[in-house]
């Protein structure tokens, strides 16, 4: 009898252990789930309600069902196609590019020479200054007329280029500071090419392979999973792209650097329509959604894993 008081006991003082666990994770995790329930879910809920509604900054507002996305889609299609247009040519003409880059950097910087971790952190400050609205005026500078880069252009005989006046060249400055901003990518890409074994290159290097083939059979094979986490998000990120339209262009001219986020905020903050900026806000996600489903479902013919 003493023996099974004594297991009841000790079952029950593990439960009650167990029990204030799980308390102290709660309370370790509480700040996240706040934060997640408060900063993300409500906003998104309050969002979808009043996509629904003709809600105006300052004034009453009432449900009108699916008028700001029958508007979005046919009374006021024009602006928001250019809108999204402008949007995919930045993504296309970014991404890639800052992922070229990226990898390029990365494979240089983890190639055994010296001050490799000073290049590193060189290379990834722009990341973390460059979203900033002071780094966004400069940047416009450079390109202005009578910038650094107009001059330059102009003394090697090509002739000033009227970047900010062309709606076909007013996005390139853009893209070029996006591509500036790689070293996140370049962190990730120097982690993965660490993780390839080097017998896979002796292995190469015995049965006669040059540098090219082995970068092309070897690295990119293995690292094709970093590829298409980089892909993913640098996608995401390009969508959501604003400080530089809104600073350096403000969405100008006549449209060319307008992208959906800015066009958004304009219609939020400037026209205080914030059913109708709701309403894009949620056609927004959806064409993010579908991007990364797509790069998600033609990722398996080419990304490989070990265990392939």
């Amino acid at each position: 009898m003493t023996v099974d008081n004594g297991k009841k006991d000790k079952s029950f003082n593990l439960g009650r252990f167990m029990n204030k666990d799980a308390v102290a994770g709660y309370i370790f995790a509480a700040p996240f789930i706040i934060g997640f329930l408060f900063i993300m879910i409500v906003p998104m809920g309050m969002s979808l309600y009043y996509s629904f509604t003709n809600f105006t900054l300052g004034r009453e507002y009432r449900w009108v069902g699916l008028d700001n996305y029958i508007r979005l889609f046919f009374n006021n299609f024009t602006d928001f196609h250019n809108s999204v247009f402008v949007t995919f040519r930045f993504v296309l003409l970014s991404v890639p590019t800052r992922m070229v880059f990226g990898l390029a950097i990365a494979y240089i910087l983890t190639r055994k020479m010296r001050g490799v971790h000073f290049y590193r952190s060189v290379y990834y400050l722009p990341t973390l200054i460059g979203g900033s609205i002071a780094v966004a005026l400069v940047w416009g500078q450079l390109f202005q007329e009578n910038g650094v880069v107009y001059n330059l252009l102009e003394a090697v005989g090509i002739g000033g280029v009227h970047w900010f006046g062309s709606v076909s060249l007013a996005i390139y400055p853009l893209v070029a500071m996006s591509v500036w901003q790689f070293g996140a990518a370049m962190i990730i890409f120097a982690a993965g090419l660490k993780d390839i074994p080097e017998t896979y290159y002796e292995a190469a290097e015995i049965d006669g392979a040059n540098k090219w083939q082995s970068f092309f059979k070897i690295t990119l094979p293995c690292l094709s999973p970093i590829i298409l986490y980089n892909l993913v998000m640098q996608t995401i990120s390009a969508f959501m792209s604003f400080t530089q339209a809104f600073v350096i262009t403000g969405g100008g001219p006549a449209g060319g650097t307008n992208f959906v986020a800015l066009y958004i905020y304009q219609h939020a903050f400037v026209w205080r329509n914030m059913g109708y900026a709701s309403a894009m806000s949620w056609v927004l996600l959806l064409i993010v959604s579908i991007s990364t489903a797509i790069i998600l479902l033609t990722s398996r013919r080419w990304t490989f894993y070990a265990n392939d």
